[in-house]
C-alpha cells in the first residue's frame, strides 16, 4: 500500500480502542490507530469527534470530561474535515445510492472529499467499494494485510 494512502476511520473504532470492556477490539483497533499515527494517515470529520466525545465515557467511564475533550483535541491532528453543505448534498447522493443511513453516508462522504482510500469502520460491508473508496472492518483484516484486499 502507498505510503500516501490515507484512512477515514470510523467512531467505533476510536472508541473500541478506549473501550476495556472488548479486549480483542482493542487491542485491534489499537493497532489500526498505531499504524494511521505512525504514517499520518488517519483521516476523520467534524462528525466524528463530535461522536467520539459524546459517546467517550460512556465505553470508558473512568475518563474524566477533561480526559474525554484531551482524546478529541488529540484526532484533531489527523485533519477533520469539516461538514459543510457539499457534503450534505454528496451524502445524500450517496444514500441514494448505498440505501446506507444518512449517518453513515455523511461520513463515506467526508471520507470521499478528503481524498481517502479506505473506510475503517465495523458497521459497513467489508470489501465494498464506494468511488474510490474501499470499506474495511478493522476486525478482519489488519494493517499489514491490507494489500490481500486489493
Amino acid at each position: 500500500m502507498p505510503i500516501e494512502s490515507t484512512v477515514f476511520v470510523d467512531t467505533n473504532v476510536l472508541l473500541y480502542a478506549q473501550d476495556p470492556r472488548s479486549p480483542a477490539k482493542q487491542g485491534h483497533a489499537a493497532q489500526w490507530l498505531a499504524w494511521c499515527w505512525s504514517g499520518q494517515r488517519g483521516r476523520i470529520s467534524s462528525q466524528v469527534l463530535n461522536e467520539v466525545y459524546v459517546n467517550l465515557r460512556k465505553v470508558a467511564p473512568t475518563l474524566s470530561a477533561q480526559q474525554a475533550r484531551d482524546v478529541v483535541r488529540r484526532y484533531r491532528n489527523w485533519k477533520p474535515w469539516l461538514v459543510d453543505d457539499a457534503t450534505v448534498d454528496h451524502a445524500w447522493v450517496l444514500q441514494d445510492e448505498t440505501a446506507y443511513s444518512y449517518w453513515d453516508c455523511l461520513m463515506l462522504a467526508s471520507a470521499l472529499h478528503q481524498g481517502c482510500r479506505y473506510l475503517l469502520t465495523e458497521d459497513l460491508q467489508h470489501g465494498r467499494k464506494v468511488d474510490n473508496l474501499t470499506i474495511i472492518s478493522p476486525f478482519v483484516v489488519l494493517p499489514q494485510d491490507l494489500g490481500m484486499i486489493e
